[in-house]
């Protein structure tokens, strides 16, 4: 039977992400990403859920939230689910987060809270410490470690040169 793991993701961070390396000196971080759903119950009235996910990112892509990203900002992923499972005290637990394999940063250069501090220089220009724009996508490296796959090529976004704009 086949099987299709896919999530994409649009909410709030919850947290500032915390940046670290393992071993072999990949770059991890972890962030919480509260997602809104509003729907109409059966009476008419209006409710609203916030969902918490967990979100795991890893590389490259963990080095850019761990720079660019904070409490409050929002945020799109996509990623896969994954089951972690633990013993502890011998009680089994589990816990269903998401692996992000793309990040995208959203707003504009003045949004957020670190919008007064960013440097105003474009990307693009040779210089790396630029910080990425709004909208702009992070994909994830190849490795050794539990993260995604990225596959090589081109997404296709702005391939077309006869595009008017």
């Amino acid at each position: 039977m086949a099987s299709f793991n896919r999530v994409v993701l649009l909410g709030n961070v919850t947290r500032d992400p915390e940046l670290r390396y393992i071993a072999n000196g990949t770059a991890v971080t972890d962030i919480g990403l509260a997602v809104n759903d509003r729907r109409k119950t059966p009476s008419g009235e209006w409710v609203e859920e916030t969902t918490f996910v967990d979100v795991t990112l890893w590389g490259r892509t963990a080095e850019v939230a761990g720079e660019y990203v904070t409490k409050g900002a929002p945020l799109l992923i996509e990623g896969r689910l994954k089951l972690d499972t633990w013993e502890k005290d011998g009680k089994k637990n589990s816990k269903l987060r998401v692996v992000g394999e793309r990040m995208q940063l959203l707003g504009s250069k003045g949004d957020g809270p670190r919008g007064e501090g960013r440097p105003s220089k474009a990307r693009g220009t040779g210089d790396r410490s630029a910080p990425p724009q709004g909208g702009e996508d992070f994909g994830q490296p190849e490795g050794d470690y539990d993260a995604p796959q990225v596959q090589s090529g081109h997404s296709g976004v702005g391939a077309d040169d006869d595009i008017p704009f």
